[in-house]
């Protein structure tokens, strides 16, 4: 690794907990600079616009999630596996609620700025490979039943659990929103998708 590359992991590194704790919108190249100890021109040097360093924290936030809570190299049954690859978004929900409030914005933040995803979008890929191989083994066991179509079935839960996991990280809007028990909502929709999975 060279002096250079160095330097911009060393940045990103840096900067993930001003934008998980502030906001894609509320940081600032200063803010960028100011955590590192480097002038503004540098960090202009490194990454051009502030949208490059985002996607490069977007990237790197989603690489340490998928090794911390999805990292499944060991499970009694396929169904347990499934199980564990649910219960992620749970662990993630009562531990790192800001993940979901980042993702949240991020999404719009792709949206309004046209950001290139391909190496952001190779990542996700990664989820589902987790995924398809406890549904793989629960099929080889004969603890999960087999559904016709893999894809959408992955693609409709985890977009689920994805979205209303967002929304509860998100700021109470409702008088209903602080009324809730949103855990138990997102425990809830995780049983119902369980409960279908199952042999």
């Amino acid at each position: 690794m060279t002096f250079k590359d160095m330097k911009y992991e060393l940045i990103i590194n840096n900067v993930i907990p001003i934008f998980l704790e502030k906001g894609i919108n509320a940081v600032t190249i200063k803010d960028v600079a100011e955590s590192v100890g480097l002038g503004e021109a540098t960090i202009y040097r490194y990454f051009s616009k502030k949208e490059n360093i985002v996607l490069e924290v977007a990237i790197k936030i989603e690489e340490r999630i998928l090794n911390k809570y999805f990292n499944l190299s060991s499970f009694s049954t396929g169904f347990e596996g499934l199980n564990n690859f649910y219960n992620a978004f749970i662990e993630i929900y009562e531990n790192q609620k800001e993940f979901y409030r980042f993702v949240s914005e991020f999404d719009s933040f792709v949206l309004n700025k046209g950001l290139p995803l391909n190496e952001y979008e190779k990542n996700i890929k990664s989820f589902y490979d987790v995924f398809l191989n406890a549904y793989n083994e629960g099929l080889k066991d004969n603890t999960v039943k087999e559904i016709d179509d893999i894809n959408n079935f992955y693609f409709s839960t985890t977009h689920s659990l994805l979205g209303l996991c967002k929304k509860l990280s998100s700021t109470d809007i409702l008088e209903q929103d602080n009324k809730l028990d949103k855990l138990k909502e997102i425990k809830t929709l995780k049983e119902i998708i369980m409960n279908y999975l199952k042999k």
